[in-house]
């Protein structure tokens, strides 16, 4: 009888995230490298390649979960993680020309540590870095995959890319007329898990599945793309700069985030509170913003954002196939459970 050890899914995840990690380097490098100057060395710098002068570093890029759902998404339908690197880098170039636009919207300035590139390089750099990339990842998928697949693979992120850009529109201009919890999940499924979704869909394009199997695989990445999103929310009131990389400045900046958005639809008296503070137009100060974050607690804004990332969770999970391939994309499902906690 063989005995199998017991594999702790913080030690598998961490496994399963530097596999992606190992297969998409070599072609996200290699696309980046095909950028002019002085496009390469700030995308370097933003994928924490290099320092602002092109100087080697060893800062952060990434946590890998987007290619680490292609590669995985690949596994379980019968294809190897190799097969699926173009499909993983196209996903990962994506993101980070969202990441780019996104600090630039949200006035952000600090990204995994460090000034982000609007900071160093101006506004305008950083909007044309970002559109580099996503014509990057259009090229990456055209030069890897076969055509037939490249095509439908184009098509996909194509119409993900104009989701994502309809949510990130909602988020920027949920005032208080658009902030509801329904307005909140159209615009969380948009912003973050349309690209989830698109993800598991080009990890199983890319190992030749069918397109019934495509649909089941994105309809369990766009729920945890939601359930992330949920959790981001939480982290942007309550959580550690020193492991976000980001300071947790949404109520600095009055945003309606999901645990905010609840907290003022809870009618209570922590609710009607918290609505003068997002009625002010001052900038708040560092006692109103910890005195805001404990009224939507009070008000159930936490609560009920870690509920419904729960139930997002729970309905990713019920979409998986009962098959062994699909263990590493249950693996991922905890790993972002466990960071929502």
């Amino acid at each position: 009888m063989t005995v199998t050890a017991f594999v702790p899914p913080v030690h598998r995840s961490a496994e399963i995230l530097a596999r992606a990690r190992t297969v998409l380097e070599p072609v996200l490098r290699d696309a980046v490298l095909s950028l002019p100057e002085p496009m390469q060395r700030m995308a370097g710098y933003h994928f924490g390649w290099c320092d602002e002068r092109g100087a080697a570093t060893h800062g952060a890029s990434g946590k890998m979960l987007r290619p680490a759902l292609v590669t995985s998404t690949a596994i379980a339908c019968g294809g190897v993680p190799a097969e699926a690197a173009g499909a993983a880098a196209a996903v990962e170039l994506i993101h980070n020309f969202t990441l780019l636009h996104d600090d630039v919207m949200d006035f952000d300035a600090v990204r995994h540590g460090r000034p982000t590139v609007w900071k160093v390089w101006g506004v305008a750099d950083a909007v044309l870095l970002g559109d580099a990339l996503h014509a990057l990842a259009v090229n990456v998928l055209a030069a890897v995959l076969p055509p037939a697949v490249a095509i439908a693979a184009i098509d996909r992120l194509a119409s993900t890319v104009t989701e994502m850009c309809r949510g990130q529109h909602e988020d920027c201009h949920a005032g208080a007329a658009q902030a509801t919890a329904a307005g909140w999940e159209r615009m969380a499924m948009g912003k973050t898990g349309a690209l989830l979704g698109c993800a598991c869909a080009l990890g199983a394009l890319s190992a030749g599945a069918n397109a019934e199997t495509v649909t089941i695989f994105e309809y369990f990445g766009r729920n945890l793309g939601v359930a992330f999103q949920a959790g981001d929310d939480i982290l942007g009131i309550w959580g550690d700069p020193a492991h976000s990389g980001k300071p947790a400045g949404d109520l600095a900046r009055r945003k309606r985030s999901l645990p905010i958005v609840l907290a003022l639809e809870s009618d209570t008296d922590a609710g009607r509170v918290l609505n003068r503070f997002f009625d002010a137009t001052t900038p708040p100060s560092a006692d109103e913003i910890d005195r805001a974050a404990t009224l939507v607690e009070q008000a159930g804004g936490r609560r009920g954002a870690e509920r419904l990332a729960r139930q997002r969770m729970r309905a990713a999970a019920a979409a998986l196939p009962d098959r062994p391939g699909c263990g590493d994309l249950r693996t991922l499902a905890q790993l972002v459970d466990h960071r929502n906690k």
